[in-house]
């Protein structure tokens, strides 16, 4: 047999193999890096800038509508994309199987995704088009919501085709990558490769937000002030001075014999 015949098993090298390799095998440990280190340096060095940004003075009315639907659906999002790609296989198939677990990730995503969907086009309204509102927004502000509506259609996007492999193959894939990607498997990258174009842009983008994360206003979501549930209450109270005269007990007048 000719040395130069290519053994089956090994897959050629070719630059698709590469940027395959270069996208879903090294640059989510870059984003993830840069997402942890970012995030402590910036807590450190700028915690002033740890904010928010808040413009609740304008508009208020449609800012609370904007940012209620915005956050309980992206909060939905968050646990749901965790939970469901960090769980193993082994240990969910003992309640529920593959199949009926995409379908109801598909339903409960796709509400919390229209509902996150609406919530971010009405903060966008208020930020774009009120010119007070957009004198007050930084170039990162914008951006960012930006990047998650085009994160959010892309989600959605990914619906129909998850619904034509109702086999589950495609989700099971994609946790074997996330969960790779956690445990520092090698070779991880080759379960994205050949998926759906909507699949591979949504994740790329999504590594990208933790790239971006400690740069933006996103940083608040580490500030959640869960020890406030644990805080006793307290009051201020002002007690008066043991050598002040009380005040019932200042005179009113001054009696005309102290001016004889």
């Amino acid at each position: 047999m000719s040395d130069n015949v290519a053994h089956p098993a090994l897959e050629p090298i070719t630059l698709d193999f590469w940027m395959n390799q270069l996208m879903f095998g090294a640059f989510p440990y870059i984003a993830l890096s840069v997402f942890i280190i970012g995030s402590i340096v910036r807590f450190d060095r700028e915690q002033y800038s740890w904010r928010t940004g808040s413009s609740q003075l304008l508009r208020r009315k449609q800012l609370m509508w904007g940012s209620n639907l915005f956050h309980l659906g992206i909060l939905f999002l968050l646990l749901g994309h965790t939970v469901g790609l960090l769980t193993p296989h082994s240990i969910y198939s003992h309640v529920i199987t593959a199949e009926a677990k995409q379908l109801l990730a598909i339903v409960a995503g796709s509400i919390a995704g229209v509902v996150c969907l609406v919530g971010l086009v009405i903060l966008m309204h208020r930020r774009f088009l009120d010119p007070r509102i957009r004198r007050t927004s930084t170039f990162s502000d914008n951006a960012i919501l930006v990047i998650l509506f085009v994160q959010l259609v892309l989600g959605l996007v990914t619906v129909p085709f998850s619904l034509s492999h109702a086999d589950a193959s495609v989700m099971l894939r994609l946790s074997s990558w996330a969960q790779g990607i956690l445990t520092f498997q090698p070779g991880v990258a080759h379960y994205v490769k050949g998926l759906d174009w909507p699949y591979q842009v949504h994740l790329l983008l999504g590594m990208t937000i933790f790239l971006l994360f400690p740069f933006t206003r996103l940083v608040h979501m580490l500030s959640a002030p869960i020890w406030y549930l644990n805080r006793k209450g307290w009051q201020v109270v002002r007690t008066a001075r043991p050598d002040m005269t009380p005040p019932s007990e200042i005179p009113t007048s001054i009696p005309s014999e102290q001016f004889r």
